[in-house]
């Protein structure tokens, strides 16, 4: 496993620049890297999945009936009569590893053409902190996510980000606190292969910790209590995504123009299917379950549009448990991703569309 990410343009790290790192230009989206003393997710029990097929399972017409053997039906949403991606590359397995993601709200859909360079940004500021993740490689992205209304005596630079795949929002998070969001919330979270645990341990922990709690006497509650209160306060505060789904969509016209034309068609398809399914969340809508559709900066593989990355979250540890990475998505698509890849996490055309992603419950990744 490279210690870059194949097809990607800036990667950051205590040791490289843009200059010495091979892999400059050619890709888009930003990584930030680990320093090379930190831990390595390579120690992890995860194997790559050979193809598609080892990854995620596919559709099969005698389990799911012959609609998976087609394209939508129904869908009236096409894109421009000029819109041309490549074909002939074979995509899966060429996706460099990541192990965390962060998404930055930021209440637009098009960035300067590398979001690491908006001026002033949360993203500017985690590529140039000091402090660099030391869990493995850091994905950024900004998105459309709205940016909260400031809370009282709070900065009005703040924004909300999402961490992955801790399926964390956390709030109050400015340029400053950048260092703090890393060492604090970024550098203890799980990453893309970190286990999860057994619902037999979960089960197992959950009664050791019930049984510890009606344990405690009221003399260690008054031992605790001043330790308690000499916590160091933090404007950063963490709560769990509500969603039970995600759907990233690459919208950066700077990037390509194909980007910029494809993101808003499939949201408006992807919003056809779920809403009678009673799962569309919209950017303000933080309502419990259903599926956050979001835009973001370029992942990469633009000669690749549109590309969509789906999340399962597993509902044992509320955690993501699958990223199950397309493209060469079409509206026509957008059905049978929601029916089966969403729903089911399974795919419909693996050869043609699938680049990669991972699977924390049987510990499958495809770099």
């Amino acid at each position: 496993m490279s210690s870059f990410i194949r097809g990607v343009t800036r990667a950051f790290s205590s040791t490289n620049t843009a200059s010495d790192n091979p892999m400059n230009g050619t890709n888009d989206s930003a990584i930030i890297e680990k320093p090379t003393d930190a831990a390595s997710s390579e120690s992890t029990p995860f194997t790559k999945a050979p193809t598609p097929a080892n990854l995620f399972p596919s559709t099969d017409p005698t389990v799911d009936g012959e609609d998976c053997l087609h394209d939508c039906q129904t869908c009236t949403i096409k894109y421009p009569s000029k819109f041309s991606i490549e074909e002939d590359d074979q995509i899966y397995g060429q996706v460099g590893g990541w192990d965390t993601h962060l998404v930055v709200a930021t209440g637009k859909n098009d960035w300067v053409r590398d979001v690491s360079d908006e001026v002033g940004s949360v993203m500017e500021a985690v590529g140039k902190a000091d402090i660099k993740p030391s869990n493995g490689h850091l994905m950024l992205s900004a998105s459309d996510m709205p940016v909260p209304d400031p809370k009282p005596n709070q900065s009005t630079d703040a924004t909300t980000v999402l961490l992955l795949p801790a399926w964390k929002l956390i709030d109050g998070v400015t340029p400053a606190l950048v260092p703090e969001l890393i060492s604090t919330h970024i550098n203890s979270a799980p990453t893309n292969t970190t286990p999860l645990p057994s619902s037999t341990l979960l089960s197992d922990t959950a009664d050791a910790l019930t049984t510890a709690a009606t344990t405690l006497t009221s003399t260690a509650q008054s031992i605790l209590a001043p330790i308690a209160s000499l916590t160091v306060s933090t404007p950063l505060t963490a709560r769990p995504c509500p969603h039970n789904y995600l759907i990233l969509l690459c919208s950066q016209k700077t990037r390509d123009a194909r980007c910029g034309q494809s993101a808003p068609l499939l949201r408006r398809e992807f919003e056809r299917h779920l809403r009678p399914l009673g799962l569309y969340r919209d950017l303000h809508d933080e309502r419990p379950g259903g599926c956050g559709v979001y835009f973001i900066s370029h992942v990469g593989g633009h000669k690749y549009s549109a590309n969509v990355l789906v999340f399962r979250r597993d509902q044992a540890t509320g955690e993501a448990r699958q990223c199950i990475w397309l493209a060469r998505v079409r509206p026509e698509d957008c059905e049978g991703i929601v029916r089966w890849t969403m729903l089911e996490g399974k795919v419909r055309k693996g050869e043609r569309q699938l680049r990669g992603g991972y699977d924390r419950g049987r510990g499958v990744v495809s770099w």
